[in-house]
């Protein structure tokens, strides 16, 4: 069964699914037409995941405090303990194949009283095996070779997650730092505005409610404050929690946010996509749908079973070990179910269905992943122009700040303190969103590597 490859000008999703009762049907397939900006894929994805894309970053903690979530997140365990669950079903997959061998013994003592007591001891051997005439066993197997592919691409998907989800993390908190600090310096501007004005006050310059406006800036600053402090310590929490720490809000931040190099590089070919995750599990689910929808319909063809069986007691007790006696009482069955009610037939209908249904999800899969990668780059070019004019706003409203407090001090005519109070709110509020801008073209960074599958070249 032939699984489809993402390509440039198309994603063909196809996979030969096999009727219950009238044989093979044509394969389906689901095509999407995308840029011509991606390049063509020429080979599928070697499924590794790899973490070497924080390097962009240039943030020697970000990678420290990431490779300690790899290690001790507990969600990330127990991934992994289902992982090693579903390889086990490869073992059990794959037994069905091979002979199975029973084993049961026996012992009875009976007697009374006045007669003497006899002892009966017994031992009986049970051989089988199924010969995989029509390949249905081997379906099965492979089946389970495709779940197990399946959860390993979970897995992968859960690492990169994690790896994902702790970087954005770390941005937070490093965001949440540099606004306390901010809120920290309006607060002590705003104190230092103050007596000026309660000077200028008592100068008769300027009017009573001048100096309570300036008095609710100091009450309003300590409240945002606050408020800032809150913000960090629940962002170290966050940090914390996927460190696989207690969240005492103890980890320490760091005053600058990470590097973020100025543009992806263009042109990305479009088999980065196939190292996603959750393509390689729908994948790995769409083929084992086929299997086990051609397993269903080889249950409607005879079976073929080849049992030994051998037992003993008292005096016969070693024929069980004479290979010469097992060979003697082996037996062959060939086994072919007549009516069920139709069950078997509906089975196999059901399992096609089911095949069908696996053909749409890698195709929805597939979209969502093309609009997530277009989607960020989308946002990676907006939010780089948008940073460039709040530059030039925060600039400008801190040398408007700057002057208005200058003039009241000064008391040149005219000097409105109104007007300073417009300054420090524009200067504050431009600060902030800097701040937040900064942390939000991070943000959709990793996002792009989060829909890629990895770094940018990788393969």
């Amino acid at each position: 069964m032939q699984l489809s490859r993402l390509l440039l000008g198309s994603i063909l999703v196809g996979a030969i699914s096999c009727s219950a009762l009238k044989g093979p049907q044509a394969v389906q397939t689901s095509k999407i037409e995308t840029p011509k900006i991606w390049a063509a894929a020429k080979t599928g994805s070697n499924a590794r995941i790899s973490k070497g894309w924080l390097g962009e970053f240039g943030d020697a903690r970000m990678t420290q405090l990431v490779n300690e979530a790899l290690a001790h997140n507990f969600d990330l365990k127990a991934t992994a303990a289902r992982l090693r669950a579903a390889k086990e079903g490869t073992i059990i997959g794959r037994s069905a194949r091979l002979p199975s061998l029973n084993a049961s013994t026996s012992y009875r003592r009976s007697g009374a009283k006045q007669t003497p007591s006899t002892e009966n001891y017994s031992l009986s051997l049970n051989a089988s095996w199924e010969a995989d005439l029509w390949g249905r066993l081997r379906n099965s197997e492979l089946a389970s070779r495709a779940d197990y592919a399946s959860t390993l691409a979970d897995f992968r998907g859960a690492r990169l997650s994690l790896v994902a989800n702790t970087a954005k993390a770390w941005c937070n908190l490093v965001t949440a730092e540099q606004q306390l600090t901010l809120a920290q310096k309006t607060l002590e501007s705003y104190r230092q505005a103050l007596p000026v004005v309660e000077r200028r006050y008592k100068a008769n310059t300027l009017r009573s409610v001048d100096v309570q406006f300036a008095r609710n800036n100091v009450a309003g600053a300590e409240r945002s404050l606050r408020v800032r402090k809150l913000n960090r310590d629940n962002a170290a929490r966050s940090l914390e929690l996927l460190l696989g720490r207690y969240p005492s809000a103890s980890v320490a931040s760091s005053e600058q946010l990470p590097n973020l190099s100025p543009n992806p590089p263009s042109g990305l070919p479009s088999e980065l996509l196939e190292r996603r995750p959750d393509l390689q599990a729908a994948r790995a689910d769409l083929y084992a749908s086929a299997q086990r929808a051609e397993l269903t319909r080889k249950n409607l063809l005879p079976s073929l079973r080849l049992t030994a069986s051998a037992s003993g007691g008292d005096d016969n007790f070693q024929r069980v070990f004479d290979p010469n006696y097992l060979v003697y009482s082996a037996a062959s069955s060939l086994a072919q179910t007549i009516y069920r009610g139709g069950a078997l037939s509906a089975q196999a209908r059901a399992a096609l269905e089911r095949n069908k249904a696996a053909i749409h999800d890698y195709t929805r899969v597939a979209l969502r992943a093309f609009r997530e990668v277009e989607a960020a780059l989308a946002a990676d070019i907006s939010l780089r122009e948008q940073e460039v004019f709040l530059e030039k706003e925060a600039k400008q409203t801190r040398l408007a700040e700057k002057r208005a407090l200058s003039d009241i001090t000064l008391g040149i005519e005219g000097a409105s303190f109104l007007e300073y109070l417009e300054a420090q709110r524009r200067s504050e509020n431009a600060g902030i969103s800097l701040i937040r801008l900064k942390n939000d073209r991070l943000q959709n960074r990793i996002d792009l590597h989060l829909a890629l599958g990895g770094d940018f070249a990788t393969r």
